[in-house]
């Protein structure tokens, strides 16, 4: 594989796990709650979606990584 294709495929998932843990620690935020607005619930939502989208690109990256490598 390219050493610059791999450099920015790293520096990709990289990116991808800091909003994943972004991601994680507002949900964490969230969770403290005892209750949550119509606007928290939504927030909590849209960041479980995006949590999951940022870890399937990873993954997808990581496989695109193992096949080429």
């Amino acid at each position: 594989m390219d050493v610059l294709l791999e450099s920015q495929m790293s520096a990709e998932i990289q990116r991808l796990l800091t909003e994943h843990q972004r991601y994680s620690l507002r949900l964490e935020a969230l969770m403290t709650k005892p209750y949550l607005s119509s606007d928290e619930q939504l927030e909590e939502v849209r960041l479980k979606k995006m949590k999951l989208h940022a870890k399937d690109l990873i993954s997808a990256i990581e496989h695109r990584v193992a096949a080429t490598a």
